[in-house]
């Protein structure tokens, strides 16, 4: 089992910038990855960043590639979303998920675990 919470949403002007925090805990040995999605209401979840632990590895959809940074706290367990130039097309909720797979983590059915997420706003 593999527990993960997040924090850090709210609420944001475009342009402005928010990082997001996912803690893991539990049997985080087994996690080879984790990785950022979003869901706005009524759309499908869609891939934000992942981070793959054997090589260190970052992905990012194209939404976001330039804008955002996945990095992580070792120490911590501990892996973060650094968003810059907010769009109002942002807006939606962030959930944070962790896999035992290396490969095709941009897809949702890489994950087996997910955290609560959280809302990120950004206004125009």
């Amino acid at each position: 089992q593999v527990q993960l919470v997040e924090s850090g949403g709210g609420l944001v002007q475009a342009g402005g910038s928010l990082r997001l925090s996912c803690a893991a805990s539990g049997r985080t040995f087994s996690t080879y990855a984790m990785g950022w999605f979003r869901q706005a209401p009524g759309k499908e979840r869609e891939f934000v960043a992942a981070f793959r632990w054997r090589d260190g590895i970052t992905y990012y959809g194209d939404s976001v590639k330039g804008r955002f940074s996945i990095s992580r706290d070792n120490a911590k367990n501990t892996v973060y979303l650094q968003m810059n130039s907010l769009k109002p097309e942002d807006t939606a909720v962030y959930y944070c998920a962790a896999g035992n797979q290396n490969y095709g983590l941009l897809h949702v059915s890489a994950y087996d675990y997910w955290g609560q997420g959280t809302q990120v706003t950004v206004s125009s």
